[in-house]
């Protein structure tokens, strides 16, 4: 979507921007059942200016497009280090407990006659806590490791290090089976002909998940990692 004015409908919005859904519902403006209308309709209902509302709007956006043109691959150690801490690990804290009530309340009501959907609430259950434990893990334990073996590199810290890149490299391809399994029972992330806005927002951000945590991994294994081994 390349502009967002007073007449885009709500719903098309969080379409093309799925964090949008966050913005949303904070001003309880509604983007599921009612959201087939223009958003300075769906603010006014709610007693909002609507141009404060776009400039909210355009920061998302503005925050998604810096995220995309970075080249982290290029990065020393210690900024890759930070980068990977800034941008994917401070997401997942805020993405994963943001998402949590979407999914929750999808399996709640469509999980009936949807079973998949209650797999779905599985697998992102596990991801969540998975993915916290694990970027937790980095930020107090492994990263400061790494960062003081790239400081002051010998064969003794590669030793030491080596177990603990094995064990992240090991959790995370636990993480990237997950996601290919949510990517499987979900058809690709594509919603059901019929599907709702809350259906429709949790795979477009289970989506955006998978990429983001793809990205996050390959950093990691393929180039953070390989970094410290080629280091002594």
């Amino acid at each position: 979507m390349n502009t967002v004015n007073a007449n885009t409908w709500v719903s098309d919005i969080v379409s093309e921007m799925p964090r949008t859904g966050d913005l949303f519902r904070e001003l309880r403006i509604d983007f599921c059942c009612g959201g087939k209308m223009p958003l300075h309709q769906a603010a006014g209902e709610r007693g909002l200016n609507t141009e404060e509302v776009l400039g909210r709007i355009a920061a998302i956006a503005q925050e998604e497009q810096e995220r995309q043109e970075l080249k982290p691959s290029s990065l020393e150690p210690e900024a890759l280090i930070a980068h990977i801490q800034n941008k994917y690990h401070a997401a997942l804290r805020e993405e994963l407990p943001a998402l949590t009530p979407y999914v929750t309340k999808l399996a709640r009501v469509h999980g009936g006659h949807r079973p998949y959907l209650l797999r779905v609430q599985e697998i992102f259950s596990l991801l969540k806590k998975e993915l916290l434990k694990h970027t937790e893990d980095e930020d107090q334990h492994v990263f400061p490791l790494l960062t003081s073996y790239f400081a002051s590199p010998s064969p003794e810290s590669a030793k030491a290090l080596k177990p603990h890149l094995t064990e992240l490299e090991s959790e995370h391809e636990a993480a990237g089976d997950l996601l290919k399994e949510l990517r499987e029972i979900t058809s690709h992330f594509v919603p059901p002909m019929d599907a709702c806005g809350t259906h429709r927002l949790v795979l477009n951000r289970l989506e955006a998940l998978e990429k983001d945590t793809f990205e996050h991994i390959h950093l990691e294994n393929n180039v953070l990692f390989e970094q410290a081994r080629q280091t002594v």
